[in-house]
């Protein structure tokens, strides 16, 4: 239990209600770590002895000391890998500033013009690259992101509704394929196992087992993706969502007036060199940065795959192991042993190299001006990083502090076997909502709920059940988060505004997650199995969807969806920000 008790849940919950308020993350994050740091400092009980609390709180200069600390730590964490992010990030840039310099985004569109001519069609193309884009939330994101979003402003596309689809898919893809989630969820399943033979001295299933078998119950990932097709292919939408989608058709502006889009190509990198515009300045690149991703993560595993191996005395052979393993299981341990995060900044930068190495083949720049484009995509991902910084120390607050384990133990004493599943489930979206993590969500629940399951119902039957809950909850809570890192690179590289993004994404994942429970209940109560309730979920969805865009629409007097002869082409959609750039100049 944490030491600070419910006073852990000030630092998030200031940031995050600051965030939505005011629409300011950055200042909002740094007053929900500042607020942390004034707790931490003073102690954990201020009511207990008042004077002691502020003479702490004073000493370590009103909470500023551990503040920074913490975001400092935030960017070291987990031995680089928040610093290999960041690098990504930058790189990315980069990457993106140098095609759009050269006229790649130019060519995409020119070519999508004659393939993509509705919004249905572009969504779907946005939503099939991004379940195929199965290897990691962080590219999916990126590529996916920059990929479409020229072509979506064209169909009037808003900038919300593009950064939901990104995001919807990104992560839920990646905790259910063969991904660098895979093994950080193998190694929480096993912490949890761990515990229950250490405490009952029993031999405990295998992990990837019980990951499969979980599948079914990551309800809420699949209902995610399935949630994006059906929004896609009704074309219809409630809520802010609506708004931003009726806003965009009407005017054209694909963001709203005064919104902060987290990139804005555009109006920070000027007009692109379009005298020969190519594809191959699009399409080469992003496939390098995909190859040298994966055969990077792909090399790594290996090679950290054949050192457990030999420790353990197995066979380091990979046929040897697979006649002995599985093939699956030997693919699922190699890639569980690679360095993802260091792939992507190996393929981020050949990305980079690869656009340079075009653009002076071609005579499009000179080295010079290339380099100058580099640093300008730094520029370009300034307020993201920031951001993701932030977002990071906002979380070593929370772990600090003790906040997932005090949500997590506050919940533990109210369960049954029957309504545990949704007990999980909601503790690890309270928990990722206010982490903003959906890794560190899996961190702390899931070594807590197999223990608690094993307890309730002195078997193994409930686990892959306690392990979907946890991925579900954990998952939601990142999608309904503003300081959770995807939301903030799926803004960034759609060129949306974060809190928009939270908001118009937010009743969507509520649909999906009250789905989700209820499927928990009738599997609970009734005994009713994935073969049915998933199928039967899905109806739910179709049906939720249209029965609240009608009302929606119906109340604010607008159309649900596009006209079905569809929406008119735009020659020039820029966002509410560009102009008023433009015309401050």
């Amino acid at each position: 239990m944490s030491e600070f008790g419910a006073l852990s849940l000030v630092p998030p919950l200031l940031a995050i209600g600051l965030a939505i308020v005011t629409r300011q993350p950055i200042l909002s994050l740094f007053l929900g770590i500042w607020s942390g740091g004034i707790l931490y400092a003073g102690g954990p009980d201020p009511l207990a002895d008042p004077g002691g609390w502020l003479a702490g709180v004073v000493t370590a200069g009103f909470g500023v000391v551990p503040t920074f600390d913490w975001i400092v730590g935030g960017i070291i964490a987990d031995e680089g890998f928040h610093v290999e992010i960041l690098l990504f990030t930058l790189l990315l840039g980069s990457g993106v500033a140098l095609i759009w310099r050269l006229g790649g985004a130019t060519a995409v569109h020119e070519w999508a013009t004659d393939r993509l001519e509705t919004q249905r069609s572009v969504g779907l193309a946005t939503w099939a690259l991004g379940v195929l884009m199965f290897f990691d939330d962080y590219a999916n994101t990126a590529i996916v992101g920059s990929t479409m979003r020229e072509v979506s402003d064209r169909l009037r596309i808003s900038r919300e509704k593009l950064s939901y689809i990104v995001d919807s898919t990104a992560a839920p893809v990646a905790t259910i394929g063969l991904s660098s989630w895979v093994a950080f969820q193998l190694s929480m399943i096993g912490e949890g196992y761990d515990v229950v033979a250490e405490d009952h001295g029993i031999e405990t299933p295998g992990l990837f087992e019980t990951f499969v078998q979980s599948i079914p119950y990551n309800t809420y990932a699949l209902f995610a993706i399935v949630m994006v097709g059906i929004v896609v292919l009704s074309g219809r939408d409630y809520g802010e969502m609506l708004d931003a989608e009726h806003r965009s058709r009407e005017t054209g502006r694909v963001t709203r007036e005064d919104a902060q889009p987290l990139q804005q190509v555009e109006r920070d990198l000027g007009s692109p060199i379009e005298d020969r515009p190519m594809l191959g300045t699009f399409f080469v690149p992003v496939v390098v940065l995909i190859a040298v991703t994966l055969s990077g993560a792909l090399w790594t595993g290996y090679g950290g795959w054949v050192e457990l191996q030999a420790e353990a005395d197995a066979p380091t052979s990979l046929e040897a192991a697979m006649a002995a393993e599985g093939t699956l299981q030997v693919l699922v341990d190699v890639i569980g042993e690679g360095n993802f995060a260091g792939a992507l900044v190996w393929g981020s930068f050949a990305m980079v190299l690869t656009v340079i190495c075009i653009g002076l083949a071609y005579d499009l720049f000179s080295l010079g001006e290339s380099v100058d484009t580099v640093l300008d995509g730094f520029r370009l991902m300034t307020t993201a990083v920031t951001i993701l910084v932030l977002a990071w120390g906002i979380s070593a607050v929370a772990e600090d502090l003790g906040t997932g384990d005090y949500v997590a133990g506050v919940a533990g004493n109210v369960v049954s076997p029957e309504l545990l599943p949704i007990v999980v489930l909601l503790v690890s979206a309270v928990v990722a909502f206010t982490m903003g993590s959906s890794w560190a969500t899996m961190g702390v629940v899931t070594p807590i709920a197999i223990p608690v399951a094993y307890e309730l119902t002195g078997g193994f039957d409930l686990m892959p059940v306690m392990v979907g809950a946890v991925f579900s909850g954990a998952i939601f809570g990142d999608h309904t988060s503003p300081i959770s890192d995807t939301s903030v690179l799926s803004s960034t590289f759609t060129g949306a505004d974060l809190i928009d993004h939270v908001r118009t994404q937010l009743p969507y994942a509520l649909t999906v997650i009250l789905v989700v429970l209820a499927c928990y209940a009738v599997y609970g109560y009734l005994d009713v199995g994935p073969v049915i309730f998933l199928p039967g979920g899905v109806l739910a969805l179709v049906v939720l969807v249209y029965g609240l865009s009608e009302l929606d629409a119906g109340r604010k007097g607008v159309e649900p969806a596009p006209p079905a002869s569809g929406v008119e082409p735009a020659s020039d959609v820029s966002s509410a920000t560009d102009d008023r750039h433009d015309s401050q100049d």
